[in-house]
C-alpha cells in the first residue's frame, strides 16, 4: 500500500516484508528506539511500526516545518488493519482516472499550476470504471476505450479542517475522438495537451508524486 503524505510516498509494508536495502538511508527501529523528525532524511526505513506510531508518524509528515525526506518504508510490527486505523483518521473520498493514450503520445492537464492526470470522485452506485470513464470525458471533452486497470493510489489533503484521504484508481485508456478536446474550465483545468514520453518526463517535474507513480506502474505493468 503507498500513501502519499504532503506529496511524500509512504509505503506500508506488512510484518517480515521489507524494502530493497538500496533504497535506504536511514533504519529506525520502532520497537527500540525514539522516532524523531531530525531522523527523517532521504529515504527512510522504520520497523517494528504499531498503530499508536502512525499519529506521530503522519504528524511529522502533515507538519509545516521544512523536512529532507524523500521517501518513507513502514513496516507493520504485526498485520494489524491499517485501513481500519485510517478510517479512524480520515474521511475516505473515492475516486477514478485515466491515462489516456494516442498512438505515441500521452494526454495531460494544467491545473493548479501543476501538470495532472484526469480524475474525480466516485458517484454513488457507479463502479469505478464508470467513474474514470466519466471523469476523462468531462475534464477534457473526449471520448475514450476503456482499458484494463494500472494501480491505486491514495493521497492526503485537508477539506475545511477535516483529514481527507483520496483512494484513487487508474485505468489506461485509448482515445477515439478529441476533435472536440478543451478544458473543463469550471474545475480549474486551463489545458489539456498531447504530449510525447520525452515532454511527459518533463512535465513530471512539475506535478505530483502520485501522478509519477501512476506512469512508473503503467511502464512497469502495462507496457511490460
Amino acid at each position: 500500500m503507498i500513501i502519499f503524505i504532503n506529496d511524500i510516498p509512504v509505503r506500508i509494508f506488512k510484518s517480515k516484508e521489507e524494502p530493497d536495502p538500496g533504497r535506504i538511508n536511514n533504519v529506525i527501529d520502532a520497537a527500540s528506539e525514539e522516532i524523531t523528525q531530525a531522523k527523517f532524511i532521504n529515504h527512510v526505513w522504520i520497523k517494528n511500526v504499531d498503530t499508536a506510531d502512525f499519529d506521530l508518524i503522519f504528524g511529522f509528515l502533515d507538519s509545516k516545518v521544512p523536512t529532507n525526506l524523500l521517501s518513507l518504508y513502514i513496516t507493520l510490527e504485526s498485520d494489524a488493519s491499517v485501513k481500519n486505523y485510517l478510517r479512524t483518521k480520515f474521511k475516505i473520498v473515492k475516486a477514478a482516472g485515466g491515462l489516456i493514450r494516442k498512438k505515441e503520445k500521452f494526454l495531460m492537464i494544467y491545473r493548479m499550476k501543476k501538470w495532472d492526470l484526469p480524475k474525480g470522485k466516485k458517484e454513488k452506485n457507479e463502479k469505478y470504471k464508470q467513474t474514470a470513464v466519466r471523469e476523462v470525458e468531462e475534464e477534457c471533452n473526449v471520448s475514450v476505450k476503456l482499458g484494463r486497470k494500472i494501480c491505486t493510489t491514495w493521497h492526503t489533503y485537508t477539506m475545511n479542517k477535516h483529514a481527507m484521504l483520496k483512494k484513487t484508481r487508474w485505468y489506461v485508456m485509448d482515445c477515439t475522438d478529441d476533435s472536440r478536446m478543451k478544458p473543463q474550465l469550471a474545475e480549474d483545468i486551463e489545458e489539456t495537451r498531447w504530449m510525447s514520453q520525452k515532454e511527459v518526463y518533463h512535465a513530471l517535474e512539475h506535478s505530483y508524486k502520485s501522478i509519477s507513480y501512476v506512469f512508473e506502474q503503467y511502464y512497469s505493468k502495462v507496457e511490460a
